[in-house]
């Protein structure tokens, strides 16, 4: 006779329950709803197995412990990522129109103004909501629209919350469409949305493109010490891609590598959302505390935008601050559609890509900046 504590279903308590269902909603939403599939996917495959009672999938040995310490607690997997996502970049719009600079540094605004808002209620001052320094400060980073970054400074400050900072900056990443527009409009005018640039690009040499990553390297490493491992994986994916010379490698980081380890990454994010340390008070917390993070970041990136946009004479589209954040490209096309809809012959994209790769950089600046402060 087989023993009741080695049949899995008479150990399922509901949440575990939950977690399945969970597991099934983000299939769901990849699949059918097509919202980031590629990590939602193995996210929910993950919460799956990690939620089959009895599996061991967790345990030290098990496949979920072995990728969490080869992987998360190493930091390698969203290091590895960003080379992929370096290779992706062309930061061409970026360097055609070095004040956008401005724009994706202001839109990190909502990550210090989430970290601060979460702190003074948390632990700080009012302890209303069970956050200490360090919790705020990665629920904070959420508002960066960067999951490596989200996943990495998480990782180092609060493992804990790592599954569900994880699954809200990239639900939010995915939402990016959903949330910019409104915050957009309610900010700006339709004159000023209907604001023209130029949409002729200014030419950007090869030696520049190759110099910018060497650049940015030593320079956000010596401003953010705590970022150069950041940094320094998302230059050299891009220096593989402009310097020309290693095509093959350039093909392999854009391709094999950012593909398989955005399986692996995904599959131990939602490895670790077991029911028992996911379905806490603190989940609701970081979901409720990243969409505002998302928010601020965005408000902050129009209102600077505003400000560009007087100063020059009204030459500059303010929709192009919201694109601050470091949802690329996904920010950038959102400011194309919003713009084309007050005026059809308005093409922003450009313009905009500048202010999206530009946040990638901010972002990664403002998580080595928080690493720095709290280390």
């Amino acid at each position: 006779m087989v023993s009741h504590e080695l049949i899995g279903f008479l150990n399922l308590t509901w949440q575990g329950l939950v977690m399945l269902i969970i597991g099934g909603l983000l299939l769901y939403l990849g699949i059918a709803r097509n919202v980031e599939p590629v990590l939602l996917l193995p996210i929910g495959i993950g919460i799956l197995l990690t939620n089959i009672p009895l599996s061991g999938l967790t345990e030290a040995g098990g496949l979920f412990g072995v990728l969490r310490q080869a992987g998360i607690e190493t930091e390698l997997f969203p290091l590895l990522v960003f080379i992929g996502v370096g290779s992706m970049i062309d930061f061409g719009s970026l360097l055609a129109r070095p004040y956008t600079v401005l724009l994706g540094a202001a839109a990190q605004f909502g990550i210090f103004g989430t970290f601060l808002l979460a702190y003074m209620v948390g632990d700080g001052w009012l302890r209303l909501l069970p956050l200490n320094l360090a919790q705020a400060a990665s629920v904070g980073v959420i508002g960066s629209a960067d999951g490596p970054t989200s996943i990495y400074v998480s990782s180092i400050l609060a493992p804990e919350l790592l599954s569900p900072i994880a699954v809200a900056a990239y639900s939010y990443m995915a939402l990016v469409p959903i949330i910019q527009p409104p915050i957009m409009k309610l900010l700006t005018t339709k004159e000023e949305r209907q604001i023209r640039m130029p949409i002729v690009e200014k030419e950007v040499s090869q030696k520049m493109k190759i110099l910018f990553p060497v650049v940015v390297i030593i320079v956000v490493g010596l401003i953010a010490p705590k970022a150069t491992a950041l940094i320094g994986c998302l230059m050299l994916g891009n220096l593989l891609k402009e310097s020309g010379v290693v095509p093959g490698l350039s093909a392999a980081a854009e391709n094999a590598l950012v593909n398989i380890v955005t399986i692996l990454l995904g599959l131990t994010v939602g490895g670790m959302m077991l029911a028992t340390e996911f379905l806490k008070p603190q989940t609701i917390i970081v979901f409720v505390m990243g969409i505002v993070a998302f928010a601020l970041d965005t408000g902050a990136g129009v209102i600077f935008g505003k400000i560009i946009c007087y100063l020059s004479g009204k030459k500059v589209n303010p929709l192009i601050g919201a694109a601050g954040i470091s949802a690329f490209p996904m920010s950038a096309r959102v400011v194309q559609k919003v713009g084309l809809e007050a005026d059809p012959q308005n093409h922003l994209l450009m313009h905009a890509a500048g202010a999206n790769t530009a946040g990638q950089i901010a972002s990664v600046v403002a998580g080595g900046a928080i690493l720095t402060l709290l280390l």
